[in-house]
């Protein structure tokens, strides 16, 4: 234990985590240790390259608050977030699929009835939004909380207008008795992720954009169905092969389209997972 190398030194920090009587936590552990000391023998890190490693999370750390959470946008440009959705979310044909939660999910956003405007004043050409929620097997899915939330046509969320006290473009509401749910809000537009800290530094290192394509977030819950978090992006929009978070999916992908008097309508649908009985 005082004569470690380059190659024995793995074993010794696995052999003092034997003890850790969480068995899910040990195997979380033994192997990040396996693969961060793995990584840093096939890349050769240098002293400096790791100090500057520490440097770029200390940052990530320091720039985190209750408006923004740069750990998220990391883990969304590196495509873990959305790795982990897929893990996580291995549903049967049918239903809806699962993507990136995103960083600006607010709790507590105001409650709507249906047909309700969300938009609350947020800048944007206006926009109806309806469609169904049903089950796999085609039953409509009553009074469903549906928890949605989008960027105005500058390509902010609310919470990044310091000079705005209330929600704006954000809304929970619940489906009718037929699964039905419709509301007004404005046109998705695309927008970048915040791009002015740790993260936008790493984006331009790699010769990358910041771009999202326009999306409208859901969140949607019911009993006796799993809780799926997506989104539903615009067919149009030129990032749909390159958002920067790799959260995008064919079958969330859905038309605008534009009405006579310049309006919006986005119809789209939603199927929800039952819940699996564990015995």
């Amino acid at each position: 234990m005082r004569n470690l190398d380059r190659n024995t030194i793995t074993e010794a920090v696995l052999a003092r985590h034997a003890d850790t009587t969480n068995p899910r936590l040990k195997e979380i552990m033994t192997s990040l240790v396996n693969h961060l000391h793995d990584f840093a023998r096939d890349v050769r890190l240098t002293e400096e390259e790791w100090l500057l490693g520490i440097e770029f999370l200390t940052r990530c750390g320091q720039i985190s608050g209750d408006k923004r959470q740069e750990f998220i946008l990391l883990s969304d440009v590196l495509g873990l977030s959305m790795l982990t959705v897929a893990l996580n979310n291995d549903k049967p044909v049918g239903c809806t699929e699962a993507t990136v939660f995103g960083p600006f999910h607010v709790e507590g956003a105001p409650r709507y009835e249906l047909g309700a405007d969300i938009s609350n004043g947020a800048r944007g050409v206006p926009c109806l939004v309806r469609g169904t929620v049903r089950g796999l097997t085609g039953e409509a899915v009553a009074n469903a909380h549906i928890d949605v939330w989008q960027s105005d046509e500058d390509g902010l969320y609310d919470v990044q207008h310091p000079e705005i006290g209330h929600a704006q473009a954000r809304g929970i509401l619940s489906s009718n008795g037929e699964g039905e749910y419709w509301f007004k809000s404005i046109l998705a537009v695309p927008y970048a992720i915040p791009h002015d800290g740790p993260v936008g530094e790493l984006l331009i290192a790699t010769g990358r954009h910041p771009w999202r394509p326009a999306h409208l977030h859901f969140l949607i819950k019911a009993a006796g169905y799993e809780t799926l978090i997506t989104h539903v992006f615009r067919s149009d929009d030129q990032y749909l092969d390159s958002d920067a978070v790799f959260g995008v999916r064919q079958s969330l992908i859905t038309d605008w389209t534009r009405q006579a008097d310049g309006t919006y309508l986005l119809e789209h649908d939603f199927v929800l997972n039952p819940t699996r009985v564990t015995g």
